[in-house]
């Protein structure tokens, strides 16, 4: 492919007169193949041309060379001609064809055949025809490929290994990449070519990207610990190059790896850590030969903890979601998966369910039927500001819905019921953490009560990322939107997880559980969101645009905390936490209300909210709930509503309003705290 772009730069940078001799050369050769070829054809046989034969070629080169001239046929660029062109060939060849038919056919000279008068000239314009169009393709789309590859962006391979070498052969085939060299740490690589290619040392990286208008650095590293990782993004965060990555080492082993292949940073690649290996023990125990019900499966946890359990061959799986889409989708999505690990893992009954966690009724239809060993509970409302607006429905989706499932567990004698739960119970400022945490003393105070035969075990963990409503990919959007990019405080914090590993330190924890268990699982250090979105506009080949750099691309706009939202989250409520066999898994003592004590409160609660009375809702929940602190008044949609229409239509008026306002024509309303100011910036928390 070089040496081919070679020829034709030399080719289309050569001198117009050059190139007119060129043609006319050309043309001089095809006028005397065709009279040789016409010579042939005449005579039914291979001939060398003879001296009376000279007569025919010197004629048709002398009358070709003005014509063509004339016609403009050696003034246009060849490799641009189109149909202009041609139809100019066509009238030089019809005046060419009558004069040398003149000559040669009508007069006759002695010794050419006069069929030669007829034949050479048609001859002659497929040959000049045909010449042209191969100029056409070959030297125009060639040399319009090469100033196309000119104009790609500017790419170095980080990692100059076997993914590398993959990589630039890739590269080496597609207009839409210029690849420039590779970046290795290694010294004795750095200064040597690989297959052409030069190999830089990453202290080049600053002199190289005005040398070579570097844009992107493509990272080839996929056998590299986290730590290494880190360590080469944060490298490059400092240049305004798109930083993106290769798949990981299974792929690249099976062969692959393609231009497609290539993608964004994982955010596991701004967090991650280097993940310490499933306990081949643990993951099985609770899950292998046994009949598994996950209960909220279309959910974002949900769906991964499916994918992790039929990687352990279970029995049966029975998938529980409300949502007819998302049952639908983990469904599809859990059959592939299957057809892909044949035949390590066969026979796994897939069994969809379309039930809610607060349907007593179903439940015992389902855990009736097929007599689950082990249930993991992730049906559950987990949006801060969506609960918080939305809080009776929350605290029955998220206590009622977790009570109802253990109670008909616990009459059926399942082994195991796992909770999903979340750090946001901790000290919680909003509904969602509140309800969270009600739903552990509710397990808590059942598996304390005498001959339980199901072990309830709670795992609390944070964020999780990839999961739905995540900030990364809202981020992400934002940033191909030019920005801005919403965040509602410049000192928020969160804790991140990947969503295999949570996943599948779930399934681990409840294999270690006795009953009772709140485990906590080691989230790492906790991230500041600032820091993560200005990341991720800088490793974009962006920069953000602030005080210290008015001219940036892309604003980092703070909104404002929104209702229930801390700035911080907390995995523990006290101090009383234990290690376990596992490095990322520590168990917490938490202090609960008997079952004695907390069902007869359950059920105050529940005639508060069946009697629409919110104020009374939010007193219990703060007396059940320790360190529930509400971060604001009340701003549950029905119950500003309601305020709405007292406070516009008091009592004793006999007109009443046509209809409910809608949520979103309340923003004019005196609110008790900052409302979000878009849907979208409900994922943030």
């Amino acid at each position: 492919m070089t040496h081919k772009n070679y020829v034709v730069r030399q080719l289309v940078h050569m001198p117009r007169p050059l190139k007119r001799v060129l043609a006319l050369a050309t043309d001089a050769l095809l006028c005397t193949a065709t009279v040789w070829l016409a010579l042939c054809l005449r005579l039914e046989s291979w001939v060398s041309l003879q001296p009376m034969h000279w007569w025919a070629v010197a004629t048709a080169v002398l009358l070709s060379a003005p014509i063509f001239y004339g016609y403009g046929l050696y003034a246009s660029i060849f490799r641009y001609a189109g149909w202009q062109a041609m139809l100019a060939l066509v009238r030089a060849m019809g005046v060419y064809s009558l004069a040398y038919m003149t000559v040669f056919t009508v007069v006759g000279v002695s010794g050419v055949p006069r069929t030669l008068g007829v034949l050479q000239p048609l001859l002659l314009f497929i040959g000049v025809g045909v010449s042209r169009v191969l100029v056409r393709f070959f030297l125009g789309d060639l040399y319009r490929s090469i100033i196309n590859k000119r104009k790609a962006p500017g790419v170095l391979i980080y990692g100059a290994g076997s993914a590398g070498r993959q990589l630039a052969s890739a590269l080496g085939h597609s207009a839409e990449h210029r690849l420039l060299g590779f970046i290795d740490d290694h010294p004795g690589l750095q200064g040597r070519q690989l297959d052409t290619v030069p190999i830089y040392a990453p202290a080049d990286l600053p002199a190289l990207l005005h040398k070579l208008q570097v844009t992107d650095v493509l990272l080839a590293i996929p056998s590299a610990t986290h730590k290494r990782r880190l360590e080469i993004v944060d490298f490059l965060r400092a240049f305004p190059v798109h930083v993106r990555t290769l798949p990981g080492v299974a792929d690249l082993a099976n062969g692959r790896v393609s231009l497609n292949d290539i993608a964004e940073l994982d955010i596991e690649d701004l967090l991650g850590r280097d993940p310490v290996a499933p306990d081949p023990v643990l993951m099985p125990r609770h899950v292998r030969n046994k009949v598994v019900m996950v209960t909220g499966a279309g959910g974002s946890i949900g769906q991964e903890l499916c994918r992790q359990i039929v990687q352990e061959a279970p029995k049966t799986l029975l998938l529980v979601e409300l949502s007819e889409y998302s049952l639908y989708q983990v469904q599809q999505s859990l059959e592939a998966a299957l057809t892909n690990l044949r035949p390590s893992v066969v026979d796994v009954e897939l069994v969809p369910l379309l039930a809610s966690a607060r349907d007593e009724q179903r439940m015992t239809e389902i855990i009736a039927t097929w007599r689950p060993e082990t249930i993991y509970h992730a049906a559950a409302y987990k949006h801060v500001p969506l609960v918080e607006h939305n809080m009776l429905e929350g605290l029955r989706n998220n206590v009622w819905g977790t009570w109802i499932c253990a109670k008909v567990a616990a009459a059926h004698r399942v082994a195991n019921f796992v909770l999903i739960s979340t750090d946001k119970a901790v000290r919680p400022t909003n509904v969602m953490g509140a309800s969270k945490r009600l739903s552990e003393m509710v397990l808590q105070a059942l598996a304390a009560q005498p001959h339980q035969s199901t072990c309830f075990t709670m795992v609390r963990f944070g964020n999780v990322l990839g999961s739905s409503g995540s900030v990364v990919p809202l981020f992400r959007q934002q940033i191909a939107q030019k920005g801005p990019i919403t965040l509602t405080h410049t000192d928020i914090t969160r804790y991140f997880m990947t969503i295999a590993e949570a996943s599948q330190l779930v399934i681990q924890a409840g294999a270690m559980a006795d009953g009772g268990d709140v485990f906590v699982l080691d989230m790492g250090e906790p991230v500041r969101i600032y820091d993560l979105a200005s990341r991720m506009v800088e490793l974009s080949g962006l920069r953000v645009r602030n005080d210290a750099n008015p001219h940036g691309d892309i604003e980092i706009r703070i909104t404002g905390l929104r209702p229930g939202e801390k700035l911080y989250e907390e995995l523990l409520i006290g101090d009383g936490v234990q290690p376990t066999s596992h490095p990322r898994i520590m168990k917490a003592h938490e202090v609960f209300l008997p079952w004695s004590q907390l069902e007869p409160r359950l059920h105050t609660l529940e005639s508060a909210m069946a009697a629409f009375d919110m104020d009374k809702t939010r007193a219990l929940m703060m007396e059940l709930v320790s360190g529930y602190q509400p971060a604001n008044g009340l701003v549950d949609w029905v119950y500003r509503e309601e305020q709405r229409q007292r406070a516009h239509y008091p009592k004793g008026h006999n007109s009443t309003p046509s209809s409910p306002s809608s949520p979103s024509s309340l923003s004019s309303l005196p609110s008790v705290e900052a409302m979000p100011s878009t849907p979208a910036q409900w994922s943030q928390i």
